[in-house]
């Protein structure tokens, strides 16, 4: 779900060790931030860093995430910099498909330039387990929020007194998934960031209904072997449960491929027409271990305090559109918080964070600026 070519950016950054034991409790104790470099390539009249920070993942087990601070230059507000925190696309689930070592890194985040001009400071996290030892807890919506609020934490940490704790979270596709879960965990789990808006553009929200709906057999074939080779290992649930050994060789080397510009690229071609071929008559989610992980990480339409922005294409091909409105409607069913919801005629699913991005970016100013937020509920 979206996609970030796999070109190394940074060839080789100074990282400090993985703690652990005593060491990493004592690291816990002074914050978050493990540390940090400089990036290349930063837009103009920015700079970038690449982070290391403490997290937790989807069992609430200590690990360290990668990820990447961008700063406009010069001097800071009074009260520092609000943030706006990026959460990327599907980019893969290997180690090596971390978006901070892409050379389409900065071109990938929707709105940047703009972020930038508006003074936010951006923060964009890999997630656990892509920039660092795995595995990589797929669409883990736990995990994902997790590693998002961390993010903050950590850039707040860098920041030394320059950024704010306000903040507005953003994302696309897997990337929208993990937005709303961060808004459904902010409050609890990092009580000293104010979150003020969420925006979630294409967005998988029932997990069931977006993974084994009638996608393209070759997108399905793909996103299936990321989600169970992901889930094998982050929930400890056998292949065995789902796949014949063949399929499981199939997806296990699918899932060493990045997402690259072109999905079905050339040296997976075959491997996703036979692995296609072997999904024809498997549904995961008849299979009760993998169906209550599809229901777990599904976003629940309650629990939401913020202001939220969904925007969604109607001619997506991997996240339904209908899906999509089903959710925002039973958000407006909860009466709880204002829902505007951005339809983009004609939109695709690789482009829905940028062809939103004006409308997106002008929706978390007006957060920012305490104004009334617009509610399309009555409208849905």
């Amino acid at each position: 779900m979206s996609t970030i070519p796999r070109i190394s950016l940074v060839t080789s950054v100074a990282m400090a060790a993985i703690a652990s034991g005593p060491a990493y409790a004592q690291s816990m104790s002074r914050g978050v931030l493990l540390s940090s470099s400089p990036l290349i390539g930063a837009p103009a009249g920015a700079s970038a860093y690449l982070i290391r920070y403490q997290s937790l993942g989807v069992s609430r087990e200590r690990n360290q995430v990668t990820g990447v601070i961008i700063i406009p230059n010069g001097q800071a507000p009074q009260g520092g910099r609000e943030v706006v925190a990026w959460a990327h696309g599907t980019s893969g689930v290997a180690e090596s498909c971390a978006p901070s070592s892409s050379a389409q890194l900065f071109p990938s985040i929707a709105g940047l330039d703009a972020m930038l001009a508006a003074g936010y400071a951006v923060v964009a996290t890999d997630y656990a387990g892509l920039g660092s030892p795995g595995p990589h807890a797929y669409l883990g919506g736990n995990g994902a929020a997790y590693a998002v609020l961390d993010s903050i934490r950590a850039a707040r940490e860098f920041g030394r007194g320059s950024i704010s704790n306000r903040f507005a979270v953003w994302g696309e596709s897997q990337g929208g998934h993990a937005a709303l879960w961060t808004a459904q965990f902010a409050s609890g789990y990092a009580p000293e960031l104010q979150l003020v808006g969420v925006a979630a553009a294409a967005p998988p929200t029932d997990l069931k209904e977006n993974l084994t709906g009638g996608t393209n057999p070759l997108i399905k074939a793909l996103l299936t072997a990321y989600t169970s080779i992901s889930w094998s290992k982050s929930y400890n649930i056998p292949l065995s449960t789902i796949l014949r050994p063949r399929g499981q060789d199939l997806a296990t080397r699918l899932a060493r491929n990045c997402v690259s510009t072109d999905p079905v690229a050339l040296r997976t071609k075959v491997g996703l027409f036979r692995f296609a071929r072997t999904l024809a008559n498997v549904d995961i989610s008849q299979s009760p271990r993998w169906a209550e992980q599809l229901a777990n990480n599904s976003v629940q339409a309650d629990g939401f305090s913020v202001p939220a922005l969904i925007a969604q294409g109607s001619a997506d091909p991997i996240v339904a559109p209908q899906v999509t409105l089903n959710f925002a409607q039973n958000l407006c069913r909860q009466r709880s918080v204002p829902v505007k919801y951005v339809a983009i005629e004609g939109g695709d699913h690789f482009s829905i964070g940028k062809r939103s991005a004006d409308t997106t970016l002008a929706w978390i100013a007006d957060r920012f600026a305490g104004l009334t937020p617009p509610n399309d509920c009555g409208n849905l």
